[in-house]
């Protein structure tokens, strides 16, 4: 685990690199930038597919030890540049590692001990009845790039990958969402409910977009192969989907 957990530090890099030495067209480069760096200094490396008006994201390892979507985001960037008619009036937004410092240590929390996906300003944070949520709203680094960058690419629907739950939770207009993307892979959707000052609770209900929480077993593992064959339809399901309202924005 400490051998995959080295080899996938680097992901957003390896993504470029091997965009740039794809044949895919110049539309389909991705920018990878820099929106904000952990405590203890790493980057946090937001991937940028196309330009279009319908916002795609897909966000991994906000909690550091569910590391299994952070393989399946990099499969879904190779699923792109080998499709990139899909990226056509799309913007693609991946953060395929938001806690890059749990994710190095294999911890849940950030470095300052606290619960990122419990750190956003939604209207419920202060109904938090378990630390560690953070003395205030968006109070660490992590939390912010992602909310610099959220701001910056306005989201159209989120998907958030997550363990060990096994499900599709979703927060906000994304039931129907959810229920396309139970469709193409083997996981029950389960409205587990809105946690408060979780990035669902922020982009479901304080933004009212649809944001789905894509819940893999414990033993969803490393192998991003493996991962893509069992939930790489469901991603696509959702980068296809349009929301109530959306049918003309590509």
């Amino acid at each position: 685990m400490a051998f995959l957990r080295r080899r996938f530090a680097g992901i957003a890099a390896a993504l470029l690199t091997a965009a740039l030495a794809s044949t895919c067209s110049a539309a389909l480069q991705p920018q990878v930038e820099v929106v904000g760096r952990s405590l203890d200094g790493r980057p946090i490396e937001c991937i940028v597919y196309g330009d279009g008006a319908d916002v795609f994201w897909l966000i991994a390892t906000i909690h550091g030890n569910e590391a299994s979507g952070t393989p399946l985001a990099q499969k879904f960037a190779e699923w792109l540049e080998a499709n990139p008619a899909e990226i056509e009036g799309r913007r693609v937004v991946m953060l395929p590692v938001a806690n890059p410092d749990g994710f190095a240590e294999n911890i849940r929390f950030n470095k300052n001990g606290v619960d990122l996906n419990r750190n956003f300003p939604a209207g419920n944070w202060g109904e938090a009845d378990v630390k560690p949520h953070g003395d205030t709203p968006l109070s660490e680094p992590e939390s912010r790039a992602l909310m610099r960058a959220l701001c910056q690419y306005f989201p159209s629907r989120v998907v958030s990958i997550h363990q060990p739950l096994n499900c599709i939770d979703y927060d906000g207009p994304a039931e129907e969402l959810a229920r396309a993307m139970a469709a193409k892979c083997r996981l029950p959707v389960n409205k587990l409910g809105s946690r408060p000052g979780s990035l669902g609770s922020f982009v479901g209900v304080t933004l009212k977009r649809p944001i789905i929480t894509l819940e893999l077993p414990e033993d969803a593992g490393m192998d991003g192969q493996a991962l893509w064959k069992e939930y790489g339809e469901a991603l696509v399901a959702a980068l296809r989907y349009q929301p109530p309202g959306a049918a003309n924005a590509r």
